[in-house]
Parts: C-alpha cells; structure tokens; sequence
C-alpha cells in the first residue's frame, strides 16, 4: 500500500508538471475557431499546422532562437567557471569574510530587481554593452552569479575532507587531489548549477526588454512578445506553437545532461 502511494502521488506530479505542455500543445493545434468556443476541449476537433507557420512566418523566431541559446550557453559556462573556484574556497577554508561573503549572497537574493535596472542599464551604457548579446550575458552571469555560488558551495561542502586527506597522503598534491578525487564528486553538482544557469537565462524577459532595443538582436522572450497586439488582444495560437517551441532547447538541454546528474557519485572515491 505504501508503494502504491509513493507511485500515485509520482503520477500526480507528472501530470502536474506536464499539464502546461499538453495544453501548448492542444491549443497551438487548434483553428482560431475552437479557442473561442466557451467549451475547450483537450483534443482538438480538426488539428491544423496553420499556428505553427503563421509564427515562422510573422516573427524570426529561429533567429531569436539561436541568439536566446548562445546568450544561455555563454551565460551558463561563465557563471560555472567563476562561482566553482569560489564555491570551494568558502566551502574548505573556514574564516570570519567567508561567512560575511556567503550572508552578502543570501542578502543578494532580497533586493528587488526593478531597484537596479537603472543604474544597470548606465553602467552598461558607459561599458558599450547596451543593445548588444554579450552585455545581455554579462547581466544574466551577474545575476545568477549568487545562487549558482550558494549551491556548489553546498555540493563542495558535502564531500568529505578525508578523501583529499587520503589523497595527500598517496603522494597527490591539492591539484591532483581536486582533479582525480573531487571534480569526479562534484559532476552532478556543475551539471545541476548549469541547468539552473542556462533555463534562468533562457527565460529571462526583463532585463532583455531593458537592454536590447534593436528587433536585429532581439532574444526569444522579446519575439514571443510580438504576438500580443499593441490593445493587449494576444493571438493565441500562433503564441502558443512558438511558445511550445521554445520549450524544446531547455527540455533537450536537459535531456543531454540529465545523465550526469547521476554519474560522478562515487567515481572520485574510487579513483582515490
């Protein structure tokens, strides 16, 4: 009985976390017909690909596309490379600025975004970064920056001491000890914060709004915008093919890299 409901309630989620796509998916198939019927129904009466070319054919959304994945990619490698270093530092090395630098990431997370879209957006006027795809990076790094930190310090902190210990004791410098024995344990650890990276940067709206003004430049976010009217009257169907489009790079993302989420957890142990 106590499996049966650990399973009913799994099923439960899954039909919780898929119930948006599947409704994507429903409306993006219907006719501008059926959408405005007051009776929706989950399976379209007469399934039609009209949504789908009208957004290729009304917004550059491969285009915006590919800049939302390099801006996503780029964003995600910087923020892994610059807070892992600094993960394991405030993880292994116990002073009085540790705690004050992990209390200021925690503070970090509190302010509101709209107080600092101004002075972001000076800076990166005097920086030359205003309209442009890397100046959108830097900000999304920026931002994700502190929580990709509070997590890996987490994994860091949960590998034991004692196998670098052992290592050291083998005869392996730090390096080594980190490169054979630690970096193995914190795969699931960089894997988990990229993901994190990556949807973050993909999803994010406004500060894309804030810093790209040209539509030659425009992200994904900005495109599925154009699909509601300047009278606010949103044209359902071609908006939810596109968004049900835009859901592919981060479920693919995920998919490539959802192995390593489980590989790594005693490879370090066993290299030791």
């Amino acid at each position: 009985m106590r499996t049966a409901l650990k399973y009913l309630a799994l099923l439960g989620y899954i039909v919780f976390l898929a119930f948006p796509l599947v409704w994507l998916l429903s409306t993006a198939l219907k006719t501008p017909q059926e959408m405005a019927n007051l009776d929706p129904t989950w399976i379209p009466r007469r399934p039609t690909l009209a949504n789908f070319a009208d957004a290729f054919g009304e917004q550059d959304i491969v285009g915006s596309a590919a800049r939302s994945l390099a801006v996503a990619l780029a964003s995600a490698v910087i923020t892994v490379v610059v807070a892992l270093p600094a993960a394991y530092a405030l993880a292994r090395f116990r002073s009085a600025l540790n705690k004050v630098a992990i209390g200021w990431v925690l503070v970090s997370q509190v302010f509101p975004v709209i107080l600092i879209i101004i002075p972001l957006f000076m800076v990166l006027r005097r920086l030359e970064l205003v309209n442009t795809l890397p100046g959108l990076a830097l900000v999304h790094v920026t931002f994700t920056l502190p929580f990709a930190l509070w997590m890996l310090q987490g994994y860091v902190r949960a590998v034991p001491r004692e196998l670098e210990e052992a290592a050291s004791v083998d005869g392996a410098g730090r390096l080594r000890a980190l490169a054979s024995v630690v970096a193995p344990l914190l795969v699931p650890g960089v894997v988990a914060t990229l993901l994190f990276a990556f949807i973050s940067s993909w999803n994010e709206f406004l500060f894309a709004l804030v810093v790209l003004k040209d539509p030659e430049v425009a992200t994904l976010p900005l495109t599925l915008v154009k699909f509601t009217g300047p009278e606010g009257v949103v044209r359902l169907g071609p908006l939810a093919a596109a968004s049900l489009l835009a859901t592919i790079p981060s479920l693919a993302f995920f998919a490539v890299i959802q192995r390593r989420l489980r590989s790594g957890l005693m490879a370090g142990a066993v290299k030791g």
